[in-house]
């Protein structure tokens, strides 16, 4: 893009500044793009991503576009070079190769340009020099490419015999069939089909194969890539859906990218981590090594009497972290977040490589692991400032588990830069929720223990007529803003429980245990869902319709 606009002179000094280059790169090394932006343009930039290294072979393709773009604004006339210009099929004709190979070849490092040919038009053309220094390099590749014999009609023929014997004998999908044609003749997978798809195309009305089942649909897509996950074997995946397997192993990319690319990664900033190899010297860093269990930190499942007991029990000999392993955890924690985060941007599902998807993962399994250990070595803190806020009807259980989740959003916010302790900042955020929910909870007829549903019809009863259509009114506004605001389980729990159907003499509410039987859930995973339901509604909401649906 910078380029555009640059005088000739200096687009073909570049041009031949990546021409260079592109001779010298190996695929499988990788290059940090201060070398790369230096060896093109002959400056190197100071910004923050000057140090990022890109593999050998994603350079090679990307210089290989850049140097076919470029090339196509400069093109100079093919018969004015000072030494040979071949195109694609004369180059072809002089290895024995097919338009195909060199197609290949160019992919491996074969530096092309366009030029203005005898016809006057412009295509790709490859000096004398970047061909010779091509094969220079990779001899035995040139050299086996030269010496592969083509099939005569004879043997493409028989193929083709074979494949019609074999789709017609049985139920093989057409990869199958391909399969065992290639491993009978000796030849490749790809030129057997090639010959088959060619014999088709030029006789449309005798297939003499099995075809595909042609593109997947996402919701296969999605079938196919939960069966992965839940243990199903690649082989019989492929049978399942018809599929070869590489289409196998490519729909199973894709599907990890888009999860990856549908994750929300929140992480606390810090300028450090734009600074150069920081990052690395953070994770080369030891972790502190404490114990825990994944299971318990995620959340609370329903917790009374002799299971809360035996939780808290749990409790005692859980280790506590000093300032010094809380700094160092959370640094790791956002470090992490934030490499996962500058790792996907810009990544497609259909063209990203296994090998950055697997580094994707990995930074977000530890973070998910450190999370876990930081949660577990503040569990006490939790139960100690839920029983200071113990209020009628409320139950101490129903404090802790929803404690926990106020610590868990406050491991997401913690800002480890600040000269504050995370347990300072903990005790704050959890009393804080404590306090906007526990008159919340103790006003609801399931939890208090004087206010019942009758009483809340004749309060209603004792308003006047004006202030009673008021508030139906509210009511329906309210109503709106849920089904525009809410996803549809959310939806039900607030209606449900907060009454928001019936009449206002005669509401019609449902517990949070009978709302759970209802959808399948456990009481505290519907109060989970209500809490958060709660928080978007308070966003959009004004404070007397928030006020009208929590009974405050």
């Amino acid at each position: 893009m910078q380029l555009r606009f640059a005088p000739q002179k200096k687009r073909r000094k570049q041009l031949a500044a990546v021409e260079k280059l592109l001779s010298i790169l190996q695929p499988d090394k990788s290059y940090p793009f201060e070398f790369v932006c230096f060896r093109i343009t002959g400056f190197r930039p100071r910004t923050p991503d000057a140090g990022v290294l890109i593999k050998g072979g994603e350079l090679v393709d990307d210089l290989r576009v850049f140097i076919t773009k470029l090339s196509s604004q400069v093109a100079e006339p093919a018969d004015q070079q000072s030494e040979k210009v071949y195109s694609i099929e004369q180059l072809a004709k002089s290895f024995n190769v097919s338009a195909k190979t060199i197609d290949r070849w160019r992919k491996r490092g074969l530096a092309g340009k366009k030029f203005v040919f005898s016809d006057g038009l412009k295509r790709l053309g490859f000096l004398q020099s970047s061909v010779d220094g091509f094969v220079g390099k990779n001899q035995q590749l040139a050299s086996r490419a030269g010496a592969f014999n083509r099939l005569t009609n004879k043997q493409k023929q028989s193929i083709i015999r074979q494949a019609a014997a074999l789709t017609a004998g049985s139920s093989l999908s057409r990869y199958r069939v391909i399969e065992q044609i290639a491993a009978k003749t000796g030849r490749a997978h790809e030129t057997i089909r090639y010959i088959i798809a060619d014999y088709e195309k030029a006789n449309p009305h005798k297939a003499i194969a099995n075809h595909p089942p042609g593109a997947v649909s996402p919701a296969k897509a999605g079938e196919l890539y939960t069966m992965f996950r839940q243990g199903t074997e690649i082989k019989q995946l492929m049978d399942l859906f018809a599929r070869s397997k590489s289409s196998v192993y490519r729909i199973i990319k894709s599907q990890r990218a888009r999860a990856l690319l549908a994750e929300r990664i929140e992480f606390v900033p810090s300028d450090e981590f734009l600074q150069k190899d920081t990052c690395q010297k953070i994770l080369d860093e030891p972790r502190p090594q404490l114990q825990t269990q994944p299971a318990a930190a995620a959340g609370l499942s329903e917790l009374s009497g002799d299971a809360f007991e035996q939780y808290l029990n749990s409790l005692k000999d859980k280790p506590l972290l000093n300032s010094r392993q809380e700094v160092q955890l959370f640094r790791r924690y956002n470090c992490l977040k934030y490499l996962a985060c500058i790792t996907r941007v810009g990544i497609r599902p259909a063209e990203i490589s296994g090998a950055t998807l697997n580094k994707i993962e990995r930074y977000l399994a530890e973070a998910a692991l450190i999370k876990n250990i930081i949660i577990h070595a503040n569990l006490r803190l939790v139960v100690g400032i839920a029983g200071k806020h113990t209020v009628t009807g409320v139950d101490l259980p129903l404090l802790v588990s929803e404690g926990n989740f106020s610590l868990m959003q406050a491991v997401e916010k913690f800002d480890y830069t600040r000269d504050i302790r995370f347990s300072t900042y903990a005790s704050w955020v959890i009393a804080k929720d404590y306090a906007r929910r526990t008159s919340q909870i103790s006003r609801r007829p399931d939890r208090a223990s004087a206010l019942s549903v009758a009483d809340l019809g004749r309060n209603l009863r004792t308003q006047p007529a004006v202030d009673i259509a008021a508030v139906e009114r509210a009511h329906h506004s309210l109503l709106q803003v849920i089904k525009n605001n809410l996803d549809q389980r959310q939806q039900y729990i607030i209606i449900n429980h907060f009454g928001l159907l019936g009449s206002l003499v005669r509401k019609e509410k449902k517990t949070l245990q009978q709302i759970g039987r209802d959808l399948n859930l456990s009481k505290e995973r519907v109060r989970q869902i209500e809490l958060l339901a709660l928080q978007k509604l308070r966003q959009c909401v004004s404070v007397k319709e928030f006020e009208l649906l929590t009974g405050q």
